[in-house]
C-alpha cells in the first residue's frame, strides 16, 4: 500500500506537527480550562463550534491528515527494523518507543474521537453536555488510567517526534544542536504531560456532573 519513499516520509513528518501537532496543542489548551470550570470550559467548545465551516475544517484540516499519518506511522511500525536489545543507546531507545507511543496514541485517538466527537455527530450528547461525558470518564478508575496512560503516549510521541522532525529537515544539524533539542523536547513533554493530567483531574469535580447553567460570553 505505501511505499517508503522520499516523499512519503516526509509528508508523514510534516503532517505529524502541521496541522496534527497543532490539533493536539489546541485540544490541551481546551481541556486546560477546565482547570478554570465547568463554564469555561464550555465557553471553549462552545467558541470552537462557532467557527465557519467547522466540518470541512475537521475533516480536511484534521482528520484527513491524521488519517494520513497514523496509517502511514502503522506501517512505518510495522516494518521497522528495532535493535533495542542490541544496540541500547538512548536515541535506539527513542526510537522503539515513538513506534510503541504512536500504535497506542492511534487506539486512544480513535476510542476517544468514538466517546465524544461521534456522539455528538449521532446526536448521543450535546456540545455543552462534553463535560460531562469527560466527568463519567474521569470519575471511572480504569478509564481515567486508560486516558492517562493515552495522553501520556500522545505527548511522548509529539515531543519525540519533533526532535526527529527538526532533524529530518535540516534543523537541528549538528550533535550540540541535537542534545539541546532533546532537552528542549523532554521539558515540553513534562510540561504537556502535566497540563493533560490536571485537566483529566479537573474532571473529577462534581460541578461537571451537570451542563453548566451560565456560559460566559
Amino acid at each position: 500500500m505505501f511505499r517508503n519513499s522520499y516523499f512519503s516520509r516526509k509528508l508523514h513528518s510534516l503532517l505529524g506537527v502541521i496541522p496534527v501537532g497543532f490539533f493536539l496543542i489546541e485540544h490541551l489548551l481546551t481541556n486546560y480550562s477546565a482547570t478554570k470550570g465547568h463554564a469555561e470550559f464550555a465557553e471553549q467548545i462552545d467558541w470552537l463550534n462557532n467557527l465557519p465551516l467547522l466540518l470541512w475544517l475537521e475533516v480536511i484540516g484534521i482528520w484527513i491528515p491524521l488519517a494520513y499519518h497514523a496509517i502511514y506511522g502503522l506501517y512505518v511500525a510495522y516494518t521497522a527494523r528495532n535493535n533495542v536489545s542490541n544496540y541500547g543507546y538512548f536515541r535506539n531507545q527513542m526510537f522503539f518507543l515513538q513506534r510503541v507511543t504512536g500504535v497506542i496514541t492511534f487506539i486512544f485517538v480513535a476510542w476517544h474521537f468514538f466517546q465524544t466527537r461521534l456522539q455528538v455527530a449521532f446526536g448521543n450528547v450535546k456540545h455543552e453536555e462534553l463535560g460531562m461525558t469527560m466527568h463519567s470518564i474521569a470519575t471511572n478508575p480504569v478509564m481515567f488510567a486508560v486516558y492517562t496512560i493515552g495522553v501520556l503516549a500522545a505527548v511522548f510521541h509529539f515531543s519525540n517526534g519533533m526532535w526527529s522532525f527538526l532533524v529530518s529537515w535540516g534543523v537541528t544539524v549538528g550533535p550540540r544542536a541535537q542534545r539541546v533539542s532533546s532537552y528542549v523536547w523532554m521539558a515540553v513533554f513534562v510540561i504537556m504531560a502535566i497540563m493533560f493530567i490536571m485537566s483529566l483531574t479537573a474532571f473529577l469535580d462534581p460541578q461537571f456532573q451537570e451542563a453548566p447553567k451560565m456560559v460566559k460570553g
